[in-house]
């Protein structure tokens, strides 16, 4: 059985897009393939890698791609889905063939004010957000 592959984008692929790609080829990688990409790479958050570490995910050494670059290539999937505020969703390039679009709206980490403390409780809620609608995903499109 071929597995599904799937495309996470958000602006700067340093947080969501990154959360998503884990969880979705930890806990559904049985099915799934998934890459992470931004229209603007930035650098990873290290918000995101310190609340991913705290559940057992080591993304530390990730790298941020950039959508375009994957276009260009001529990456194919099976999903692209956008996980930033639907105007920056709007930039993403149509990638050729079936492929089933969706959008994911989530907060963007490098956007939280506050204490480091205050931060961290944020981008929290946010990985959960997303592993719960990862979870649905794979229970749903398998």
């Amino acid at each position: 059985m071929r597995k599904k592959r799937v495309l996470f984008v958000c602006v700067h692929n340093s947080a969501r897009s990154q959360m998503a790609e884990a969880f979705l080829n930890r806990l559904g990688g049985e099915f799934f393939e998934a890459e992470s990409a931004g229209l603007e790479p930035g650098k990873l958050n290290p918000y995101v890698v310190e609340v991913m570490k705290e559940i057992g995910y080591d993304i530390s050494q990730n790298q941020t791609k950039s959508v375009f670059s994957l276009y260009k290539e001529g990456r194919m999937y099976d999903y692209v889905i956008t996980v930033c505020d639907q105007e920056a969703a709007e930039r993403c390039p149509i990638f050729p063939g079936r492929v089933e679009r969706l959008h994911w709206s989530f907060k963007d980490p490098s956007s939280f004010q506050g204490t480091d403390e205050e931060k961290l409780d944020f981008t929290r809620k946010v990985r959960d957000e997303i592993k719960a609608a990862i979870e649905h995903f794979i229970e749903t499109n398998r």
